[in-house]
């Protein structure tokens, strides 16, 4: 059953854009409690590890799981006004203009003077992080000096990086009012900067899919991540801590971190002596699916096992706590739209990826030449069908060719980007991830071809 909530403010007006200047004047708002109207009005931002809009165009992320949950367990819905960064969430609540801020935001006294706390839910370290090419890579705050470090505007990193140079000479960082954590993750990737700093949950996520990032040094001591709330709202705030602090709360958190957290530390950053050691070991178990998979649905034999080592490393009984699994990792739904009753099945779990790459394939416009469209199929098999069609969109606008996949490289990754995500359809999405999804592939791809000759 889908999950019910109202989702308010995907599309923001251009406004909103200036409330990054927390000292703006500006009327209070009072709202009615959640206890009154039945509805639970919410700040977020975007982003892998606060609130988003999955492939499935569901609302995920690990503050939308907790605070539903919250929100559920009280019979109320959720109204969620998204805002384009942390400083403009703090700027809304601090005007009232929701009941609660879920935006992975760091419990500060400079931010609790001014707001009511909410329950604490995630603990998290600081930690500097850097491309693993920098030369020196700063192993101390004292080798921090002279280092290019860029952080987003009005963070708590703000904070850590002024007490750090108040103690050491030549620290020196810059506020970007433009790019979130994730985005500037994603410059240190690419060389761009030398350094950013980040909360150790979003260098979880996001290092998975940008193994070259560093983390160079610890910043801080443990930080606690958690709501906030206007001023006038302690008894819900009060509600709040007790209903985390329950058995109920507990195990929601406990639920909340298996989904998005509990695998990573197992993820397998694969080499090519792995890859050649499981084309040895396993891949001759199944090439006889594949290639059948291939006469039936007319993707390639190679390139279906190259998915299938990107999805599971061919292991046919992998489970994810995120509810995917098999041998091609579908979802439930995904699987019972295609017949498969056994996802741990690899004959059944192979034809149905097959079958469902093929979907994906054949929804695109005719005028994509291949090997192109086989790579948007790729896309929208990993990010979901609206957030390429978002992109192909937003290609257009640009100016670049929708149809090509070179150019959709560069625009895919824009739906993380607060300049652009808030006017597509289905809003922010981690587009950098199929991106590199689509290397990876091509990569295996490669390695693996010399198996079906």
């Amino acid at each position: 059953m889908r999950t019910p909530f109202i989702l308010v403010g995907l599309i923001l007006l251009a406004t909103l854009n200036g409330c990054s200047d927390s000292s703006e004047p500006s009327a209070q708002t009072t709202l009615a409690p959640p206890s009154e109207t039945g509805i639970l009005q919410v700040a977020t931002r975007n982003g892998p590890t606060t609130y988003f809009i999955d492939r499935h165009q569901q609302a995920a992320g690990p503050e939308h799981a907790l605070t539903k949950a919250f929100a559920d367990a009280q019979g109320w819905e959720l109204e969620w006004t998204l805002y384009d960064s942390t400083s403009a969430v703090l700027v809304a609540i601090n005007q009232g203009e929701a009941h609660m801020a879920a935006a992975g935001l760091t419990h500060l006294p400079s931010r609790s003077e001014t707001l009511a706390e909410g329950p604490v839910h995630t603990r998290i370290n600081e930690q500097l992080v850097c491309h693993r090419d920098l030369s020196p890579m700063p192993r101390s705050p004292e080798e921090m000096a002279d280092i290019d470090i860029v952080v987003t505007a009005d963070s708590s990193y703000v904070e850590t990086l002024d007490q750090l140079a108040s103690e050491h000479e030549g620290i020196t960082y810059e506020q970007d009012d433009q790019r979130t954590t994730e985005l500037l993750l994603s410059a240190v990737a690419e060389k761009a900067l030398d350094c950013t700093v980040a909360d150790s949950n979003i260098v979880q996520v996001v290092r998975r899919h940008f193994p070259s990032l560093e983390i160079a040094l610890e910043l801080s001591a443990q930080h606690e991540l958690g709501w906030y709330l206007p001023q006038e709202q302690t008894a819900l705030a009060e509600s709040s801590q007790a209903w985390m602090a329950s058995e109920k709360g507990k195990q929601a958190i406990d639920a909340m971190q298996n989904h998005y957290y509990a695998y990573i530390s197992e993820f397998d950053f694969v080499d090519l002596r792995a890859l050649n050691q499981r084309i040895d070991e396993r891949l001759p178990n199944y090439i006889d699916q594949f290639i059948a998979a291939e006469e039936k649905t007319g993707m390639p034999a190679d390139l279906l096992a190259a998915l299938a080592y990107q999805e599971s490393h061919w292991d046919p009984t992998a489970v994810s706590p995120t509810g995917v699994r098999g041998i091609m990792m579908l979802t439930q739904n995904t699987a019972e739209s295609l017949g498969v009753t056994n996802r741990l099945d690899p004959a059944a779990a192979i034809d149905g990826g097959a079958r469902y790459l093929a979907d994906r394939h054949e929804r695109l416009p005719d005028s994509i030449p291949e090997p192109d469209r086989l790579f948007q199929a790729l896309a929208s098999y990993n990010i979901g069908r609206g957030h390429l069609l978002d992109a192909r969109t937003l290609a257009r606008e640009l100016g670049k060719n929708p149809d090509s996949w070179e150019d959709l490289e560069t625009v895919l990754p824009l739906k993380a980007d607060k300049r652009y995500y808030p006017n597509t359809r289905y809003g922010y999405a981690r587009g950098y991830e199929p991106v590199h999804y689509v290397q990876r592939i091509r990569n295996y791809r490669d390695v693996i071809a010399s198996a079906f000759e």
